[in-house]
């Protein structure tokens, strides 16, 4: 049993109690925000910026660029999404639910080529280029950037950039050292396949009463 246990957990010897205690913080409040996006409710964002927060602060000091410059740009979007989603589109609604447009189909692609470029050059600048994890950062930090993005305009496509990034993000995040990340990533990974069945019923039957 304590094999197992060390191998899972044996890294956090080396991490101080805050640290741990923070990224505990930080993943309870991530799995909150994801259970609120799924049933669409305005909480994702509130409970989403602590948890950002708290994931720039550990990454920086762990010195994670892409995976601090993914939760800045979360927490940015979180207070954009908050905007969004509470925006009245007239005197009784606000925002709904949707499907992309053909023009935010483009601005997708142009978000995640120019993510790539940019995590690119930060990790050259940075002589972070230097393990194929810098490849896998790169990668998911352009998905969930889209992905980030489609939520805040509130996109039923936002949870298939969820769901690809979350899958890769489970074995990554065991790598560096963060089991309960990759463990809140499972979570995340189930969480979104629910999340995009429930907002699919909700537009489905907007589709029909209208």
């Amino acid at each position: 049993m304590s094999q197992i246990f060390d191998f899972f957990f044996g890294q956090y010897a080396e991490y101080s109690t805050l640290y741990i205690a923070l990224e505990i913080i930080a993943v309870l409040f991530g799995i909150a925000s994801v259970f609120f996006a799924w049933f669409n409710k305005i909480w994702v964002y509130p409970t989403g910026i602590i948890s950002t927060a708290i994931y720039v602060y550990l990454l920086l000091k762990w010195a994670l660029l892409g995976d601090m410059m993914i939760n800045a740009y979360y927490f940015i979007m979180s207070i954009y999404g908050w905007y969004v989603w509470t925006r009245k589109v007239d005197e009784t609604h606000v925002t709904p639910i949707s499907r992309t447009t053909s023009m935010e189909k483009i601005v997708e692609v142009l978000i995640f080529i120019a993510t790539l470029i940019f995590v690119y050059v930060v990790y050259i600048t940075f002589d972070k280029w230097n393990d194929w994890t810098a490849y896998v950062d790169t990668l998911t930090t352009a998905i969930f950037f889209v992905g980030m993005w489609l939520m805040a305009r509130r996109k039923i496509e936002n949870w298939i950039f969820w769901i690809i990034g979350d899958i890769i993000s489970v074995p990554l995040y065991f790598y560096k050292g963060f089991t309960f990340t990759s463990f809140q990533y499972v979570l995340f990974t189930i969480m979104a396949i629910f999340g995009y069945l429930a907002w699919k019923k909700s537009l489905d039957n907007k589709l029909v009463t209208a």
